[in-house]
């Protein structure tokens, strides 16, 4: 059985659950174009989560993923927040906010997997690490199809073992946060596909820096069950990003963008600006609490129209995204006679 027959989808593309930018809107014009929509609910609570799906629901009868992020302990260490947050404070004061609040922010993991099931959520996608077996356990008993995010083989065996039922390689190339859980090793996507499938055998998806049909194509004949795309679904008119967002990934140049740490205290890439500039050298605080540190900040940059202190996120292919509909996105990534029917 291929991924497009377990997923119960026409084309094998996913689109890449882009915690903040995905609206229901989004996922379900994705669905609706014959790829897997995906929710990025990473940062919803329980009750936005639910709401999320439910309106999902309204706009399409076809499958879509809810994407988690799983929590880890990491431990508070106060003069390290008190450096980040006075390290931030010069972009604050640029904002007009010399001083902000920074309320911590609190995992709705073990709710989001009750309102999954009590939704009837077919499939499920985690980032940030895998999930336990308790977890597991209660998903597989609903018969919910379970994918894992990976950056390395070592991350890719453990999700096999754990019983993923398939795995996101994720390249280097690829926009947003990195995925990796077990070290921070920085793979291209054709090294990290063709070891992870050699490794494992559950279905294996592609993703990082795939812009065209050709880079579909290719990842495709190197044994990618499926690929994932996100940064080429940026500007469409049914993403969520800003309007700045947007004009910056359609204004963007080859080379434009970075790994940092700065907005959130994990390794993502976007688009570089002045806020990740002025941040060489600052202390920064671990995931989530930069995280939290800078979320006003990001907020405060939206809605002053200051795309300078905005997370851009965006993969190493953004120079070649367009604007257009969802589904006018897809086409170009299948050919309108639908070559990989």
């Amino acid at each position: 059985m291929t991924i497009t027959d377990s997923l119960a989808i026409k084309h094998p593309i996913i689109q890449a659950p882009m915690a903040g930018v995905t609206t229901p809107e989004f996922v379900a014009a994705a669905s609706e174009a014959g790829i897997l929509g995906s929710i990025g609910a990473g940062y919803l609570s329980e009750e936005a989560t639910r709401e999320f799906i439910r309106e999902v629901k309204k706009l399409t009868d076809k499958p879509f993923a809810v994407n988690l992020f799983v929590p880890e302990n990491v431990e508070m260490d106060q003069e390290l927040m008190r450096q980040a947050y006075l390290g931030l404070q010069p972009i604050g004061k640029k904002l007009g906010m010399p001083f902000w609040k920074a309320p911590l922010s609190e995992s709705s993991f073990n709710a989001q997997i009750d309102v999954l099931v009590e939704e009837g959520v077919k499939i499920c996608s985690f980032t940030f690490g895998l999930p336990d077996e308790a977890v597991i356990q209660k998903l597989k008993k609903h018969n919910i199809y379970l994918i894992g995010t990976a950056t390395t083989v070592e991350e890719a065996v453990m999700a096999e073992n754990i019983r993923m039922d398939a795995v996101v390689a994720q390249g280097k190339e690829a926009g947003g946060h990195r995925g990796s859980f077990l070290s921070e090793k920085l793979l291209p996507l054709d090294e990290l596909l063709s070891s992870i499938i050699e490794a494992i055998g559950i279905p294996v998806i592609a993703a990082g820096g795939i812009a065209n049909k050709e880079h579909l194509q290719q990842q495709i004949a190197r044994g990618a069950a499926a690929v994932q795309i996100g940064t080429a679904l940026l500007a469409t008119e049914e993403s969520g990003a800003h309007p700045l967002y947007k004009e910056a990934v359609l204004a963007s140049t080859e080379n434009c963008t970075v790994l940092t740490k700065a907005f959130s205290g994990k390794p993502a890439r976007g688009i570089r600006n002045q806020f990740i500039d002025l941040m060489q050298g600052i202390p920064i605080a671990p995931y989530p609490y930069q995280n939290d540190l800078t979320k006003k900040i990001r907020s405060e940059a939206a809605a002053k129209g200051r795309p300078e202190f905005m997370s851009l996120w965006a993969g190493e292919r953004v120079h070649e995204t367009v604007g257009g509909t969802v589904k006018e996105i897809v086409e170009k990534f299948i050919g309108k006679k639908h070559a990989l029917d």
